[in-house]
């Protein structure tokens, strides 16, 4: 399975370090960070799937850090959690109105913030959630690392399986080979757009035995679909 990587901004170590324990206890990956400029320079190197953020931190706020990225085209659609000891609605609406996602307030139990991170990722990552995917015959299993068509299994390597996912909870939408690398390869690798297509072909040769094939469509000069039958 592909683990997501949680970016957590957070100033006061020992809520940071409550934090990557129960986000590692849960199969993620903690990436940590104790301001704005070290939270950048994370993202800078690259895209978290997404930002557990405390609204007061040293030097520049959570607020400030949400505005920014999400004016910003590579990083606006990062998912964001807000973290903050304010509980006035305005402050609520705040948060939301600056770009969270969703927002939890302190102290909070470790089981409902593992909710509120497996629900924004099923909603702005599914991709990266652990919930078995089934589209037109196809069922996928994260967890398992599994791909069946009709009951019979697909052997699919790492990178295909990636694709495959990513196409299968985003069924219909049409996505250039560009985005296509950002989304299942990273934004932070350097490959050639041709890759995509390598890919693609190894995908479609594998799902051929079982007539899945034609899922995966190529649209003229805009790149490639997963669309239903």
């Amino acid at each position: 399975m592909t683990t997501a990587n949680i970016l957590l901004v957070e100033d006061e170590p020992a809520i940071q370090e409550l934090l990557a324990f129960n986000v590692a206890q849960c199969g993620f990956r903690a990436i940590q960070a104790y301001d704005v400029p070290s939270a950048l320079a994370e993202i800078n190197r690259a895209l978290p799937d997404l930002i557990l953020l405390d609204w007061m931190l040293p030097g520049a706020s959570g607020i400030e850090m949400a505005r920014r990225l999400r004016a910003d085209q590579r990083t606006r659609d990062i998912p964001i959690i807000m973290l903050t000891a304010r509980t006035d609605e305005r402050d609520k609406i705040l948060g939301l109105e600056s770009g969270a996602d969703d927002y939890i307030t302190k102290p909070f139990s470790p089981r409902e913030l593992m909710a509120r991170i497996r629900a924004v990722l099923r909603r702005r990552a599914p991709q990266m959630s652990d919930e078995t995917v089934r589209v037109e015959g196809l069922e996928l299993s994260p967890t398992t690392h599994r791909v069946s068509a009709e009951g019979a299994n697909i052997d699919l390597g790492p990178t295909e399986f990636r694709l495959l996912h990513f196409f299968m909870t985003h069924v219909e939408r049409v996505y250039s080979r560009a985005q296509l690398l950002d989304q299942v390869w990273g934004d932070h690798v350097f490959v050639e757009e041709r890759t995509v297509d390598v890919h693609i072909r190894r995908l479609r040769q594998a799902l051929e035995a079982s007539g899945k094939d034609s899922l995966v469509q190529t649209v003229r000069g805009s790149g490639y679909r997963f669309s239903r039958e």
